[in-house]
């Protein structure tokens, strides 16, 4: 069993945990959501408001996962689902994306919700993904609410050029035998293409992706708000 985990940095208390850092990326949030409501350029807006607010390079990461548009905001509200409307559906899952922000949240990581209401994080995968301690607890959390909410069949895209993504499907696919979850596993070269794509519902909190999906629900949040008590939270509003 690996040992790893997908915890907090050392500066992460020091950047994210004081009341008073939470506030300015608060307000930063909100610079931000007024820049790009009027066209300006993600890049050149997290720059400018990164300095204005003195954050370095790792706040500016979280701050860009906490920032979005009104027009976004307001466009991934249109196509998001209630629970109650996942019974009898297909679902699509945006892999690494999910496995990593809930594997952050039960190892005590900060995670960053949007103002979309959206959950990200600062970890990331960087051509490798090592599964951690929390990777099977995940999984099985996960199957079970999806069985719970009446889900008919879970299709999970994973990047097939990201090292031990053939691993990750096996050992998944091993979980869902055991379990009797309704799965798929699916390695592809453009996992976020084949998501904004699709006809199903799609579990993803990756911007791209939201803004292009037909029908989205917001399964970490879901997720998080029911059953990960602990999570250490930096919230955008």
């Amino acid at each position: 069993m690996t040992t790893r985990n997908r915890g907090k940095e050392a500066s992460d208390d020091r950047l994210f945990g004081d009341p008073k850092m939470r506030q300015k990326l608060k307000e930063a949030a909100k610079d931000m959501c007024y820049l790009l409501s009027r066209g300006f350029a993600e890049k050149s807006s997290v720059q400018l408001v990164g300095n204005r607010y003195k954050l370095n390079t790792r706040q500016q990461k979280a701050l860009l996962g906490m920032s979005t548009s009104k027009q976004q905001i307001a466009l991934r509200e249109q196509y998001a689902l209630l629970p109650g409307n996942l019974e009898n559906q297909v679902v699509a899952i945006d892999g690494f994306n999910l496995l990593i922000v809930l594997e952050s949240a039960l190892s005590g990581a900060y995670i960053f919700k949007g103002l979309d209401g959206y959950y990200r994080d600062v970890s990331g995968v960087h051509g490798t993904y090592k599964r951690v301690q929390k990777t099977e607890q995940v999984l099985k959390l996960m199957g079970n609410i999806l069985q719970e909410l009446k889900v008919v069949s879970v299709l999970w895209y994973f990047d097939a050029p990201v090292s031990n993504s053939g691993r990750l499907k096996t050992r998944i696919r091993e979980i869902a035998q055991e379990c009797s979850f309704p799965w798929e596993i699916h390695l592809v070269n453009n996992p976020d293409k084949v998501l904004a794509e699709s006809k199903n519902i799609v579990i993803s909190s990756d911007a791209w992706v939201l803004d292009r999906a037909q029908k989205n629900f917001n399964m970490v949040s879901y997720l998080i708000d029911q059953n990960i008590k602990e999570a250490n939270i930096v919230f955008a509003v």
